[in-house]
């Protein structure tokens, strides 16, 4: 089965009709009634979700269908949290309670089956009633209507647009230019991608002027989001002339046919302007033949995979648009607003500075931005002022940037219906949030927006979906990983103004900043549905939090309060959140989340606050994720009993332990507990066979090293391993003879542990991405071991012993960062020419007694971009930068070089835990 569409309104319906197909199961066969009034619902909403999905697609709705829509949506969540109270209703009676005791719960549970039997009539009528205004309000002739006045389309402002009114083309131009002039005889495709707005038709099209006077057939052609293809193609036709094989051109095919025929004889320049999805690449790709007389071809597009598959996967071939950059976004708001040649008054320096900032380099916001600030007559600062307020807050009610949203909401409607409510989730965060993956897919999960299909793993699908966001350049990203994996996002502060209007539009989240926005929430015809409570709000916003807030399913709080909100009124909470700075202590009051019964992801950062958490958990039967980040001296010691709990991270001050049992909990797929654990804990660890990420702290005793080494070889699963050890000095010895090592496992980090060699295990670890290790000696035989790896692309390694091994050439093809640390002098490595083609990133030690030279070959390292060298104490810095800038200015790529202190086992972050 195809999985389920997943949108903001479908976010609502499709877990209900999930939890009505539940009640008809076999665990509810006794309540027939309530069966039979499940199936009626689950039929009669199932009728509304065809028409739903229409409505989602459109981008105007009538207001009638919108009227509709936000009532099934509302309906539809107030029918869920009723059917979740049934089943914590029905949970069940304990078989060692007492005849008596079992005598009243029976009694008790009696008079439940009738009071749901009423509800469920209740819902009933309500679904019915819903089926009658669709028909009697005819909501259905409004999905299929289409009429709508069609704006401008802003791209045709671009392709008219004079080149001398543009500033930061140049290079890019001249870049492109070079790219597609050169001696490639077959077809060349070039593509440009980049966040709608950036400027890609207007490079693509000054590109074209340029070079258009060296082919004999020129086309610029616009494809529209949802291109009807006989048409678009039939267009073509028409504008080279064709108008009579137009006439017996019958479909698709004949017309393609038609098109290669004309083109074959031409050297052609062909820009396909806006593409948007690989399926129309396939069939426009057609037209163009494969002739060797230097044809070209120009893409542009907001997705990189429509790029990267237009250019046959050749990353060469893709040009990345950047925002502009400072000097030329200032200029381009002068022009505009001042007029070309003009300076900006003293009196509006600052707070031009603050909207150029919000504009973030993005062309189309810089110039629609400053064509509202020249539309004024007299420029006051109060106006000004006011502007770049409405930059951050009123953008959604400003008509006067209908331009730069329309561009904005575009990109938005062309996601696929399942991407639209994981973007929107976005606007939980506050402005310039870093917004790490792991912690949006669990959420996205949490909230039920992540759809399993064929038995994948929703945690991959997420980060699908998160990629995805990146691909389609609606989110920025954030952060590399070791390996150079994306691991966090921010959100473009305009991007974000539209995720928050829409929001607001559709229910979907509620932002509070102030004591005002709160109260307007319980004016609101809606119940608050997700609570985000940004920086700025205080205790008195936070104690006027009351009842009316009782159907929350996501709440996050960002920022230093010292009062909690009354959390035991969630409680249909799925997602808590609580993010604080490290600001002055204060007390984080968790002890009502045991009644949370809902509640799946659980989020506190907040050093140094002291966390208060309840004394007993075992009611949060859904609970996958729990992370607790500050000081909390103890975890309630029946998380053990947690069914669901997957992912446990404890980075807590004053945490002496991990939780006594904590071997019971197999559902666990991701631990980290950074404070020193004990030997026992190692050893209940290794029963948790279904962990995938595993990241602890310990102290190096007697009896570690063989329990580290026996829980390795249990966890065959794992995938992250990072195991670091307070002491360097202790040889890990047991660890060369592990005869069944992880062999998925991608990181391997035993920072702390020494090693006499390399054990010849790691060889067989073929997807090994980064590595972590000390050793003592490294011989030949152990390099190859390494550098035979064929996905490593992060090492660290730590030599003790002088006299190191040769790198040959044909090793380390992949790495992409290389920190090296030996007692051995720089002066004896040597990089042969093809050795680690890759790599981009070398740190090097210089220790006393160093020479003054600097390793050889490092011209041969083509991909290098930055060198970073620790000079030990003792050693004179300025000889050291001297004597590495030598090399850097003879490097053919010109890497960026970095002297700093030397490492300690303190201050060396290798791996982010």
């Amino acid at each position: 089965m195809s999985a389920p569409v997943v949108s903001a309104t479908m976010g609502a319906m499709n877990p209900l009709i999930g939890k009505l197909a539940t009640l008809m199961g076999e665990e509810y066969k006794k309540l027939t009634g309530v069966r039979r009034q499940a199936s009626f619902l689950k039929d009669e909403l199932s009728t509304m979700k065809a028409l739903l999905e229409k409505l989602e697609l459109m981008n105007e709705l009538d207001p009638l269908a919108k009227n509709w829509r936000d009532h099934v949506r509302e309906m539809s969540y107030d029918m869920e949290n009723c059917i979740d109270d049934f089943m914590q209703d029905l949970g069940g009676v304990d078989a060692k309670t007492g005849f008596i005791k079992k005598t009243v719960k029976r009694l008790k549970m009696l008079r439940k089956r009738h009071r749901i039997a009423d509800r469920m009539e209740e819902l009933k009528a309500l679904a019915l009633q819903a089926n009658e205004r669709r028909m009697r309000y005819k909501i259905d002739d409004c999905a299929n209507s289409t009429t709508r006045v069609v704006p401008i389309d802003t791209r045709m402002v671009a392709i008219y647009k004079q080149a001398a009114g543009l500033v930061g083309i140049d290079g890019p131009k001249k870049e492109l230019v070079s790219w597609l002039t050169d001696t490639q005889e077959k077809v060349k495709v070039v593509a440009i991608v980049g966040f709608g707005g950036l400027g890609k038709t207007t490079l693509a099209k000054q590109v074209y002027d340029t070079i258009g006077g060296q082919f004999s057939c020129t086309i610029f052609l616009s494809v529209s989001q949802r291109p009807y293809m006989s048409s678009l193609l039939g267009g073509l036709l028409s504008k080279l002339g064709m108008k009579e094989e137009l006439t017996h051109a019958h479909d698709v095919q004949d017309i393609i046919g038609r098109l290669r025929e004309y083109l074959t004889p031409k050297r052609y320049l062909i820009v396909v302007d806006d593409l948007w999805d690989q399926s129309t690449w396939n069939i426009m790709s057609c037209i163009f033949p494969e002739v060797r007389n230097g044809s070209r071809v120009i893409v542009t597009t907001r997705v990189e995979d429509v790029a990267i598959w237009a250019c046959h996967n050749d990353h060469e071939c893709v040009y990345r648009m950047e925002p502009l950059k400072e000097q030329d976004s200032r200029m381009l708001f002068c022009n505009r607003v001042f007029g070309s040649g003009n300076v900006c008054p003293p009196d509006l320096k600052e707070v031009s500075v603050e909207i150029l900032k919000k504009c973030g380099g993005l062309p189309l916001a810089i110039i629609t931005i400053a064509s509202l600030l020249a539309s004024h007559q007299t420029r006051s600062k109060d106006k000004w002022e006011s502007i770049r307020n409405s930059l951050g807050a009123k953008i959604a009610t400003n008509p006067t940037l209908e331009e730069m949203r329309s561009i904005l909401n575009l990109s938005y409607m062309h996601l696929p219906l399942h991407l639209r409510p994981c973007l929107l989730y976005l606007g939980m965060y506050p402005e310039d949030e870093m917004v790490m993956r792991h912690d949006l897919v669990l959420q996205w999960i949490a909230e039920g927006l992540v759809n399993c299909s064929h038995g994948s793993d929703l945690e991959d699908i997420g980060k699908s979906y998160f990629n995805e966001l990146i691909n389609r350049s609606l989110i920025q990203p954030a952060g590399t990983s070791e390996s150079g994996e994306v691991e966090g996002c921010r959100v473009h502060d305009i991007m974000l103004d539209l995720i928050v209007s829409k929001c607001v539009d559709q229910n979907f989240i509620n932002v509070a900043y102030n004591c005002e926005d709160v109260a307007k929430m319980h004016a609101c015809e809606y119940k608050v549905r997700r609570l985000s409570l940004k920086s700025s709000t205080n205790d008195a916003t936070l104690r006027i939090v009351d009842t009316s807030m009782s159907q929350v399913r996501s709440f996050a709080q960002f920022g230093e309060s010292k009062y909690t909100p009354p959390l035991s009124l969630f409680k249909y909470l799925r997602v808590l959140v609580f993010i604080f700075p490290f600001t002055r202590s204060t007390i984080v009051d968790l002890t009502a989340i045991g009644q949370l019964f809902q509640l799946r992801y659980l989020k506190v950062s907040a050093f140094p606050c002291f966390i208060d958490l309840p004394t007993e958990i075992r009611g949060l039967v859904h609970l996958e994720t729990l992370e607790i980040s500050g000081n909390s001296p103890s975890i309630p010691s029946d998380i053990v009993c947690l069914p669901r709990l997957s992912r446990l991270i404890l980075q807590c001050l004053s945490l002496t332990r991990l939780p006594q049992g904590i071997a019971n909990i197999k559902s666990l797929r991701a631990l980290h507990c950074m404070e020193n654990i004990s030997l026992e804990d190692i050893n209940a660890v290794g029963e948790l066979t279904s962990l995938r990420e595993l990241r602890l702290s310990t102290k190096v005793v007697a009896g570690e090293v063989d329990a580290l080494v026996s829980l390795i070889g249990k966890l065959h699963d794992l995938k992250y391993l990072a195991v670091r050890a307070e002491s360097s000095k202790h040889h890990c010895d047991p660890m060369y003879s592990l005869s069944n090592p992880p062999l998925h496992i991608e990181e391997l980090d035993l920072f702390g542990w020494t090693l006499k060699r390399v054990p010849t295990w790691i060889g067989d670890l073929h997807i090994l991405r980064i590595l972590v290790l000390w050793v003592d000696n490294l011989s030949n035989d152990e390099v190859h071991v390494v550098g035979k790896l064929p996905c490593l692309v992060h090492l660290d390694l730590w030599v003790s012993a002088e006299g190191g091994a040769a790198i040959c050439t044909g090793l380390f093809q992949v790495l992409k960062v290389l920190r090296l640390f030996s007692h051995d002098d720089v002066a004896h490595m040597q990089f042969q020419i093809g050795l680690m083609p890759s790599l981009r990133q070398l740190t090097l030690e210089v220790n006393n007694g160093w020479g003054g030279a600097v390793p050889r070959g490092m011209e041969h390292l083509l991909a290098l971009d930055h060198i970073s060298v620790f000079a030990r104490d003792g050693v004179n810095h300025h000889d050291v930068e001297s004597a590495f800038r030598s090399v850097v200015d003879v490097h053919p790529r010109r890497p960026s070089l970095e002297i700093i202190p030397p490492p300690s086992l303190d201050s060396i972050n290798l791996v982010k835990l």
